[in-house]
């Protein structure tokens, strides 16, 4: 394997500076004072002040938002990676008319944002009688999360050989039993991928939560951040501590399952 140059070493250092900036920067400014970033602001805090975290993290409405967002991803991964999962297992190991069409109008899906569904979409969801509830987010979250889904999964479940479903038949099993017993397992690397990813995109959501959430008590995280900076829009210190402690749960998250999510990937290549 051949060892990077300076030059790319040097691309890669500005990259990880411009990435990492932004945050070093709001983390750091929610240890200043308002004067000290009016003064000084792209100064280092003198001295540290702990008290806009400390009232971020006594008070009730942070810790709201985060029971609204790890419910709102809990269940839009449970309900993704079930759906998904019996999707991809019919789509994978069956024969019939039309599996490639219904595989190709998934991966449609891909390209299909929700920007430009969100106001049908807001009228079926309005229609059910869903608007401003968790239940209102979860399900159209875990719709638009299928796509990716069925594209990951599908590969891991066609690789399981032949063979080996055919001896399951021989020794009795039925064709569920051999979905529990044999299929899961196999498939566990793909199926902890898509649940991650799910998760992950289900925490950063906005744009969905803006339009069916207007009660304050069922706002999740990201749309949490934006109400705070409205609502102390001339607190601009307790705003980045706010800010900060809002990247912290999807920063550590993605950082303890990144091998998982590349693992996956791969997988979902190699099959």
């Amino acid at each position: 394997m051949r060892r990077a140059t300076p030059a790319v070493w040097f691309v890669a250092l500005v990259v990880i500076a411009l990435m990492l900036g932004p945050v070093l920067y709001i983390i750091l400014g929610g240890f200043r004072t308002n004067s000290q970033i009016t003064t000084d602001p792209g100064g280092l805090p003198d001295p540290w002040v702990f008290t806009n975290y400390l009232d971020v993290l006594t008070g009730g409405v942070f810790w709201q938002l985060v029971l609204n967002s790890t419910i709102v991803a809990i269940a839009t991964s449970v309900g993704v990676i079930v759906l998904g999962l019996a999707a991809s297992y019919v789509l994978a190991r069956y024969r019939f008319r039309g599996r490639g069409a219904m595989y190709a109008l998934f991966a449609a899906g891909l390209m299909f944002p929700i920007t430009v569904a969100i106001t049908p979409l807001y009228i079926v969801v309005r229609d059910i009688g869903l608007i401003n509830s968790l239940g209102g987010v979860i399900l159209p979250q875990i719709a638009f999360a299928l796509p990716t889904t069925i594209i990951i999964l599908v590969p891991f479940l066609r690789a399981i050989p032949d063979e080996i479903e055919e001896a399951a038949f021989i020794d009795g099993c039925s064709r569920l039993g051999f979905f529990w017993r044999m299929v899961l397992p196999l498939a566990v690397p793909g199926v902890i991928t898509v649940g991650i990813l799910a998760f992950i995109g289900s925490w950063n959501s906005y744009l969905l939560p803006l339009f069916l959430l207007n009660d304050n008590a069922n706002f999740t995280l990201p749309l949490g951040v934006q109400a705070f900076s409205s609502q102390y829009s001339v607190d601009t210190a307790k705003v980045l501590a706010f800010t900060s402690l809002s990247m912290i749960p999807a920063l550590a998250f993605f950082s303890l399952f990144e091998r998982r999510i590349v693992g996956g990937l791969q997988g979902a290549v190699k099959g």
